[in-house]
């Protein structure tokens, strides 16, 4: 790595006073002054960030009848929603084998995701436009809009609260926190939607609570992928945070991993029964949906599995005092100094 030091503070001598010439730290009222401007100046962003997804959180509750979530029945089948998204994520969150994190982070990075979701929802509007591109508009906008637009949004949430803490303080807590994140957008994307459905039917009572059932078991389906693509970008936040000479490529190539499987999700559910025509495939929607959903899930959760599982074997061995090797792809260390590479 080159060397990013000025000539003069490599050239000088250790006894040499370069502050200002070619070093700088916090000596003289101004030093202080700026400081405490830049620290500021940095709260203000994050207040002003945070207060503007909550105007647009109250516009959609205004707006989308998301109100009617207080209907206690409304209100318990957004929760049964979020099951498989919360069995997921908190998972990953057992799955830390370092320390654990506090409930005052999981929380607010929870609830950071559903703020943070409106942001999602006025940018993917504002460019629905592509879809109207013949053929590939949907895909498009899948890959170019909802899938970078969400996952950054998700990202933001873990970046601005949990990430600046110290008990951030290893690579795989990137994942949990992603996967709250996730978990939260998953958990307002779903109110939407299943407070939208209700609001399309006319009638009251038993057909409201069947519109909401049904939608209810769709979003079910959909909720995990939200937890799976944040815990990826989590995960690599988590590995910048540690690596802050790379950490801009780290970031985005987590962005792009959780973009890509993201969109690559809404653009295969979009055009499935297309498909499904195309390679003459006798199956209804709704059994080609789960199976899909299921199918695709349980392939990116895999891999997020094994992603993890390599974290805690290397995590593992390096605190009994082992020097340890892997292959390229691999899970397991190939080999461990002094002892046999066997798992215990």
């Amino acid at each position: 790595m080159a060397d990013e030091s000025d000539p003069v503070e490599r050239g000088a001598t250790d006894s040499a006073d370069l502050y200002d010439i070619a070093t700088w730290e916090q000596r003289s009222w101004l030093d202080r002054l700026s400081i405490g401007v830049y620290r500021g100046v940095r709260r203000l962003a994050r207040a002003i960030v945070i207060l503007l997804a909550l105007i647009i959180l109250v516009a959609q509750v205004a707006l989308t009848g998301l109100a009617a979530v207080s209907d206690p029945v409304i209100g318990a089948f957004v929760l049964l929603s979020v099951v498989p998204a919360f069995a997921l994520a908190a998972y990953i969150w057992y799955a830390d084998v370092t320390t654990s994190e506090p409930l005052t982070l999981l929380v607010g990075t929870f609830l950071l995701g559903v703020l943070f979701a409106g942001f999602a929802g006025v940018l993917n509007t504002l460019a629905g436009a592509i879809t109207a591109i013949p053929v590939v508009g949907m895909a498009l906008f899948f890959y170019l809009v909802v899938g970078p637009v969400e996952e950054t949004v998700k990202w933001l949430a873990v970046r601005l609260y949990a990430f600046r803490s110290d008990r951030f303080d290893a690579v795989i807590d990137g994942a949990v926190y992603g996967a709250m994140a996730g978990l939260g957008f998953a958990t307002i994307e779903n109110a939407i939607y299943i407070t939208q459905s209700i609001e399309q039917v006319s009638s009251v009572g038993a057909q409201r609570i069947a519109t909401a059932g049904q939608t209810a078991a769709v979003r079910l389906l959909a909720g995990p992928g939200h937890v799976i693509y944040s815990a990826f970008a989590g995960y690599y936040l988590g590995l910048a945070k540690f690596n802050r000479e790379r950490a801009g490529p780290i970031v985005v190539k987590g962005l792009l991993i959780a973009s890509f499987i993201h969109a690559t999700y809404n653009t295969l559910v979009t055009y499935l029964t297309d498909i499904l025509a195309y390679l003459d495939v006798a199956i209804g929607p709704g059994a080609a949906f789960l199976g899909f959903v299921v199918a695709y899930d349980s392939l990116f959760g895999y891999l997020l599995y094994r992603k993890i599982a390599r974290y805690r074997t290397v995590y593992k061995q390096v605190n009994m005092g082992r020097d340890v090797s892997f292959a390229s792809g691999d899970t397991e260390a190939d080999s461990v100094e002094g002892e046999s590479s066997e798992r215990e």
